[in-house]
This record gives structure tokens, C-alpha cells and sequence, in this order.
């Protein structure tokens, strides 16, 4: 189910925190989307933030969602996407991250974080977090027991403009020190034409984060791919981009190290 702006609030008691898509537990990779939704259940209301807030990128990846569901369909895989807001509980954050959850956003102050209490976390852990890690967790076990092994590819977007200053890719491949998915991607990218940045904008090296938790500890390929949210915004673009993406990536998927398992030493130290 998508979430447009304005989208209704739900009542934390029927509150569902996570979207599944079907897929044969032999596809090879699994598609996640940590920051799918911008709704809230209706016991936090708006977190004090006028509607249009939700509506940025502080609220949810816009245009992710849309990209993860038709790239599923192209490539008969399953996916896992979030159904609430990161303002709420960030989903791809460790849960020991003191940006789970954002008081401060984007210089937008968060009135319904303010000042949160350790049993408020706790709640928000239990009810939203836990529920979206457990749910990927249960399909890399399942798939890793079907076989072959998957590979973990999270979708995300960025703002075109950051400070002022344009942002020049369109996508961005974030990884931390595996490189058997990312590097034949990135040039598979770049020879298709795609303006592609290697740990662009962001760095993939995050402890804690889904990719961290779930692939890498357990000597699994994955990635995060970032795209720019001025390509993907309109729903048909998002499924115009993912259909250009579908076969790339796919290609990429295809090569017989990614069924392997290694061990990769993370650049955050915490992995041997």
C-alpha cells in the first residue's frame, strides 16, 4: 500500500509496521526499503509537524517505495518495505544510534521527539523497529536455508540539492568494505550512461544499519542504492527508473561470487 501526502493515520493497536512482497525464496536477492512510508499511527498525530513536513525527504525516501515494488516485479523477488515514518523510529538505524530517533531534522524541530524518554524508545523499538528487522531478517534465513544465497540490495533516495549546492549523480551506490555486488555495479552503471557515485552522497559504512545487521554479519553480499529524488518523485518515474535499472542490476546479480559466503572486516571496526 502506498502513502501519498496526506495519507491517513492509523491506530497503533491495528498498525502494521511493515509491507511484505511474495517472492520465490530461491530469487537470489531480497529488496528492502527502510524509509518506504511517511504515515504515523494516529496515537502520535503529526509528532507536532505541520503535514507538509512528512511530505519532505525528513519524513520518508520519496520515490523509493514506488522503485522497490516494480524492481520486485521485474526481478520475481521478494521485498520488505518500512510502513511508518523515520521521524517516528529510524528503521535503518542501530538501535543504540542517538539518530533512531530525530528531535532535530533537516532544521525542522520534531515536537513529538522532543525530550523522549528511554521507555518511549523502548516502545517505539518494540511496536516499529523490531517488527521491520525481524521481518528481513526471517526472509535472508529462509532464502539463505532454500538456496542460493541471497544478496541484500536496499533502496533509498536523496535530495537533489544539499546546502545550496547540486548534487551531480543520479545514483549513488553506498557499501562498506564488500565489494562483490557494489564495484560491478558501479560499472555497470557508468557503462550504461548512469552518473553513478561510489559511497555517494553518503558513506555506507554505518554500524548498526539494516545492510550492517543483516547481510554483512553474516558474510552476505549487499548494498544500498541511492537515487536522486528529482528522477524518481512522480510514480511513473519511479517505474520508468526502476525498469532501467531492473536489467542491470540483474546482470550484476547473476555472478557466482555473490553466492558465496566471505567475511569482510567493516570499516566502522566492528566486523572480523
Amino acid at each position: 500500500m502506498d502513502h501519498p501526502p496526506g495519507s491517513r493515520l492509523q491506530p497503533a493497536a491495528a498498525y502494521d509496521a511493515i509491507e511484505q512482497i511474495d517472492g520465490p525464496l530461491g530469487a537470489g536477492v531480497l529488496l528492502i526499503c527502510d524509509h518506504a512510508a511517511n504515515a504515523l499511527p494516529d496515537s502520535y498525530g503529526t509528532l507536532g509537524l505541520p503535514r507538509s513536513e512528512l511530505e519532505r525527504h525528513i519524513g520518508y525516501d520519496i520515490g523509493a517505495a514506488a522503485v522497490t515494488r516494480r524492481l520486485a516485479a521485474l526481478l520475481g523477488a521478494p521485498a520488505v518495505l518500512s510502513h511508518f515514518s523515520r521521524l517516528l523510529i529510524d528503521p535503518n538505524r542501530g538501535a543504540d544510534d542517538p539518530t533512531l530517533v530525530m528531535q532535530l531534522s533537516d532544521g525542522a524541530i520534531v515536537p513529538g521527539n522532543a525530550g523522549i524518554s528511554a521507555d518511549e524508545i523502548e516502545r517505539r523499538l518494540t511496536r516499529y523497529w523490531r517488527p521491520y528487522r525481524a521481518a528481513v531478517s526471517h526472509h535472508i534465513e529462509a532464502m539463505m536455508k532454500a538456496g542460493p544465497l541471497p544478496a541484500l540490495v536496499s533502496i533509498h533516495s536523496f535530495t537533489p540539492f544539499w546546502k545550496g549546492a547540486r548534487r551531480p549523480w543520479e545514483v549513488g551506490i553506498l557499501w562498506d568494505s564488500d565489494p562483490r555486488l557494489a564495484k560491478p555495479l558501479i560499472a555497470a552503471l557508468a557503462e550504461a550512461g548512469v552518473k553513478v557515485g561510489d559511497n555517494e552522497p553518503y558513506d555506507g559504512a554505518l554500524e548498526g544499519d539494516t545492510l550492517d545487521e543483516e547481510a554483512t554479519r553474516r558474510g552476505l553480499a549487499g548494498l544500498l542504492i541511492e537515487i536522486r529524488q528529482d528522477l524518481i518523485a512522480a510514480e511513473d518515474q519511479a517505474i520508468a527508473y526502476a525498469e532501467r535499472l531492473a536489467p542491470i542490476l540483474q546482470a550484476v546479480l547473476k555472478r557466482p561470487e555473490l553466492r558465496q559466503l566471505a567475511f569482510y572486516k567493516s570499516r566502522t571496526g566492528r566486523h572480523a
